[in-house]
């Protein structure tokens, strides 16, 4: 059951045999998650179930908490690959905001039961499991980076006050789409999807709008705002892209 790599294990196999002893390890502890939940799962029936010893599961994973963080950096993944066509041949905003929210939940449902467990831990601010929790800025930057993309590489043209700002908006549009779709009991998560449609057409004439220069005041306004409280909040709030 001694699957640690020693000090000298630099060949390929070794490495090998590393990651699918690790990623064992995370696929247990999801399945325990979604099985018995998140506060009955223990690192010992975690390690006991993947076929290792406790010391190896501790050497992957120093806690459940860096299992769920794993689980929202191999959540993040999957999504980036259900999109990615879509990203690379769609310029029109509409249709790239829109697809990869409906890609997100479509990613997102075989842990849709898992999720719900996982929100009430999740949603104590003070929690590391928050979304906004410094330790979860990795993956928070990096689904902010895929706002940006979303904007930056469509056709839409976007006011130079209004673009800094925007992923971090539509970052935390995706929160709250993914807060309802945790609540959301219907078939296939149809609700959600039907959500995602109406809002977009919303959410994309706002951006359109934000370049009228009657509305500049507003928006600079609103920007500020945004800017002000994301400060207040700090550091759990992610920085803003450029």
């Amino acid at each position: 059951m001694n699957d640690t790599p020693s000090p000298d294990d630099g060949a390929p196999v070794k490495v090998r045999k590393a990651e699918r002893t690790r990623q064992r390890i995370l696929d247990t502890s999801l399945r325990l998650f979604r099985e018995v939940g998140y506060e009955a799962t223990t690192m010992r029936r975690i390690a006991t179930e993947a076929e290792v010893s406790l010391g190896n599961a501790y050497y992957y994973f120093r806690s459940k908490d860096h299992l769920i963080q794993e689980y929202y950096g191999q959540a993040h993944r999957e999504h980036l690959v259900a999109c990615r066509s879509l990203l690379e041949e769609e310029t029109d905003l509409r249709a790239r905001l829109a697809g990869v929210l409906h890609a997100k939940i479509a990613t997102s449902e075989p842990y849709h039961r898992f999720a719900g467990q996982l929100f009430r831990t999740a949603a104590d601010p003070t929690s590391p499991l928050s979304p906004f929790s410094p330790e979860s800025a990795p993956v928070r930057t990096e689904a902010t980076e895929l706002m940006a993309r979303i904007v930056d590489e469509s056709e839409t043209r976007v006011p130079k006050v209004l673009r800094p700002e925007l992923p971090n908006l539509l970052w935390l549009y995706l929160m709250g789409i993914i807060l309802f779709w945790i609540h959301d009991a219907s078939e296939g998560a149809e609700r959600t999807h039907r959500l995602i449609e109406r809002t977009v057409d919303i959410v994309v004439r706002l951006i359109s709008l934000a370049r009228l220069p009657v509305l500049r005041p507003l928006v600079q306004t609103a920007v500020s705002l945004t800017q002000e409280l994301r400060q207040l909040a700090a550091p759990a709030l992610p920085e803003a892209s450029s």
